[in-house]
């Protein structure tokens, strides 16, 4: 994965540039997102792999099927990507986008792990106070995982804080086994 990622990395940053240049921090995302659903999609991939396809073929296919999201700019950049054999790391390349906008935006995502659902209280008061700790806006996504028993896992950046009863009691036995 990081091999994939710091290939992605100077396509995103250029693509980045382009829409922070145009204004079009919106349609860059969309596009992304939808030329790595048709990329990625095992049909897709499967019909992209074949050895007898030029890399103008490739990228032809990708263009008819994406379609209307593309404009100049997007058909430029499925181009490129088809001669660079780069259209597999579209996902990639979206990832770190979303990444470069959010850090220019002044966002950051937070990934809130919980043993139950979060009300829209509790998700705004630690949307707040995670907001004031990191200094940033915070966009929260949350997701459910039972095993947790209770608390919650917050990963925001390289910031991690794991205050779920399982996590706790690990630290409980990785304490007494010592």
């Amino acid at each position: 994965m990081a091999d994939f990622t710091t290939a992605a990395r100077p396509y995103a940053k250029a693509v980045f540039e382009i829409a922070k240049d145009a204004g079009k921090f919106d349609e860059w995302s969309e596009r992304l997102a939808s030329l790595a659903s048709v990329v990625e999609h095992p049909e897709m991939r499967q019909h992209l792999d074949a050895p007898s396809l030029t890399h103008q073929d490739r990228s032809t296919i990708v263009e008819k099927v994406a379609g209307d999201v593309l404009d100049d700019n997007g058909r430029n950049f499925v181009r490129l990507l088809s001669e660079n054999n780069r259209l597999a790391l579209m996902g990639d390349i979206g990832g770190i986008f979303e990444e470069l906008r959010a850090e220019a935006e002044g966002e950051i995502e937070a990934d809130v792990t919980t043993a139950f659902e979060l009300t829209d209280a509790q998700r705004d008061t630690m949307a707040a106070a995670l907001s004031k700790k990191l200094d940033r806006k915070v966009r929260i996504v949350t997701t459910v995982d039972d095993s947790l028993i209770g608390g919650a896992i917050i990963k925001a950046g390289d910031l991690v804080i794991d205050g779920s009863v399982k996590g706790r009691l690990e630290k409980m036995t990785n304490s007494l086994a010592s």
